[in-house]
């Protein structure tokens, strides 16, 4: 069974902070967009924000705790119930009420559903064991989409449950945890009764670089010693492209610059956000003599204590 303690490489005793820069560290190792073709990385970053949805969710966290639900968050049901039912295939299936809820696109929700048109307890067709008829009834999905289709929107497919594709439209600004209705495309009507809706609830993968805080985007931009103590135009990546960015002549690591109206759409208002980009002073990566030289020349005479503020700590 998957731990997502150990697949984040955190103790069962871990922070939500510990948690947090756990993922965040793994995520971008091992983001496609920084392993293009890597089958691996890819299939590992799915297995990394699977551990975060469980770990970083309070309630989730406990129900795994409680053995209530395993590291995929599928129900953990009675012995001799569901699996016994189900096959013991993956995916999540919950009974709540008149709802079915299910993760996967196939699998055991095709199989599932099956089943329920295939019982025989009278009702007629589409009808359950006891002669429900489950026809008309809404489905839920889960979808994980990568972070610029919800940031830009885009088209995602799903495989339905009778093996049907469809090409989902994702509209811009779409955050973690919204819901999108699909019309008609939940479980069938038995005996003319129009088929029920279906409900994907959006999960955005995280990104290489851009961190989303609400509808504001935050990016680290690395920047040569002579970008930042001489100033410049510097190319910088956005949501909706690379646009080129002033940076100030003097300007240090920690430094934040704004982009307005450069982040992510609010689709209640309208509105856009903005994008920060705090600047990080980065050396060249082989020892360059000539700027060792030059420095050592430099400072003489010019000496200054960035450290100065700390002493009174010391």
């Amino acid at each position: 069974m998957t731990d997502p303690y150990s697949v984040l490489g955190v103790p069962k005793t871990a922070s939500e902070d510990d948690i947090r820069k756990a993922f965040r560290k793994l995520a971008k190792k091992h983001h496609p967009d920084l392993n293009p073709g890597d089958k691996a990385s890819e299939a590992k970053f799915k297995e990394i924000g699977q551990a975060n949805d469980i770990l970083s969710d309070t309630e989730k966290r406990r129900r795994f705790d409680a053995g209530e639900i395993d590291g995929t968050g599928q129900e953990m049901p009675p012995r001799g119930f569901y699996r016994d039912q189900a096959g013991g295939n993956g995916g999540k299936y919950e009974r709540a009420g008149a709802h079915e809820s299910f993760v996967d696109m196939g699998g055991i929700f095709s199989e599932m559903f099956g089943e329920r048109r295939g019982f025989s307890g009278g009702g007629g067709p589409g009808a359950g064991a006891g002669g429900f008829d489950m026809g008309g009834m809404p489905v839920t999905y889960s979808l994980r989409v990568p972070f610029l289709v919800a940031a830009r929107g885009g088209k995602q497919r799903v495989t339905l449950p009778d093996g049907k594709t469809l090409d989902i439209d994702v509209p811009e600004g779409m955050s973690d945890g919204q819901t999108l209705r699909l019309k008609g495309q939940g479980m069938p009507g038995s005996q003319g009764r129009p088929a029920g809706d279906a409900y994907v609830e959006i999960h955005v993968d995280p990104h290489a670089f851009f961190q989303p805080r609400d509808n504001d985007i935050h990016v680290e931009l690395p920047v040569t010693v002579t970008e930042a103590a001489l100033g410049g135009k510097v190319k910088v990546p956005t949501v909706g492209g690379a646009v080129m960015l002033n940076v100030p002549a003097g300007s240090n690591t920690g430094t934040s610059l704004r982009l307005k109206g450069r982040g992510l759409l609010d689709r209640k208002s309208g509105q856009r956000g903005d994008q920060y980009v705090k600047l990080k002073v980065v050396l060249p990566e082989t020892a360059d003599d000539k700027l060792k030289e030059f420095l050592e020349g430099w400072e003489a005479g010019r000496a200054y204590d960035p450290r100065k503020e700390m002493e009174q700590f010391s």
